[in-house]
């Protein structure tokens, strides 16, 4: 399934805004607008407010309230990194971060481990046959993480 072309950091932050509404959870957001600010754009001297090509580049960082604990930090480059509950997914695309975040929301985000060699993986399924999967770094899982577990 395709997603909703976002064609810029704000058109991805008004997205993941509606998903906060519609889950009743608290958004805080914080934007980097210039070369010289944005995280990405070390090598900018002072002041550079412009990438090379003349555009603006706008990169943002939202943190939503309640369980599970999530940010994500949508970059100039059309891609985010979503963090659920400290598992981090870099190289999202910034199309499917509200799938992304639909599907950690609405229950279909699950855990799955084994017992040799140890391990245990978050998985984002989108719609389509889009999935996101990463590990999880900690010992103890959190409470959300705990309860997501899957067999």
């Amino acid at each position: 399934m395709t997603h909703p072309h976002l064609p810029t950091t704000e058109a991805a932050v008004t997205a993941i805004r509606e998903i906060a509404r519609e889950y009743g959870l608290a958004m805080a957001v914080t934007d980097d607008i210039g070369a010289d600010q944005t995280s990405r754009r070390t090598s900018a001297g002072a002041f550079t407010v412009l990438d090379p090509d003349g555009s603006l580049p706008h990169e943002a960082f939202i943190e939503l309230g309640g369980s599970p604990a999530v940010t994500v930090q949508i970059f100039p480059e059309d891609d985010a990194k979503i963090s659920v509950e400290n598992v981090d997914f870099h190289d999202v695309p910034r199309d499917s971060a509200p799938a992304f975040l639909r599907s950690v929301y609405s229950g279909l985000a699950y855990v799955t481990g084994r017992v040799f060699p140890p391990g245990a993986w978050l998985t984002v399924p989108l719609p389509g046959d889009e999935t996101y999967k990463e590990p999880i770094q900690r010992v103890t899982l959190t409470p959300w993480l705990a309860r997501a577990i899957r067999s």
